[in-house]
């Protein structure tokens, strides 16, 4: 089982939270790997059971254009997509929270609620990674069955 975890970040948050789930997917015997979106060749989606990206929300509830490009490159929508984000409401208030993950997951048709992280996953919100994580991970082995 392996999966694929590509990540936009900008002030680290969403990178932070990218290495979470990494950590807790290999702790359940998963194969991991990253890619920082923008750096890098483009990782051959192909070769992963599932997909999982990431990316904070820029300026008026916007999708970075890193994130846009990557997902244009891919070619193609993979079948199991897990998104999670990164944002701020003190910025853009609870109507532009994460709007980068929202529009991502009903982009792929993601077939899990999408992690939406404020700022850096410590404290109380890495056990609300740690959750996400594992409800993917449940979800995934269920369309195994």
């Amino acid at each position: 089982m392996s999966f694929l975890i590509a990540y936009a970040s900008w002030s680290g948050n969403t990178e932070e939270v990218a290495e979470l789930i990494a950590e807790n997917l290999s702790r359940e015997g998963v194969a991991v790997d990253t890619h920082r979106i923008g750096i890098g060749a483009l990782p051959d989606v192909h070769e992963y059971d599932a997909f999982c990206i990431g990316s904070f929300t820029w300026e008026k509830g916007a999708t970075p254009d890193e994130v846009k490009d990557f997902v244009a490159d891919i070619g193609y929508k993979p079948e199991t997509v897990y998104v999670f984000g990164t944002g701020d409401t003190q910025f853009g208030g609870d109507e532009l929270f994460c709007k980068a993950a929202e529009k991502l997951a009903r982009f792929y048709d993601s077939p899990f609620e999408p992690l939406k992280v404020e700022q850096s996953p410590r404290g109380k919100q890495e056990q609300i990674v740690t959750n996400w994580t594992k409800g993917v991970l449940d979800h995934w082995r269920h369309l195994q069955e």
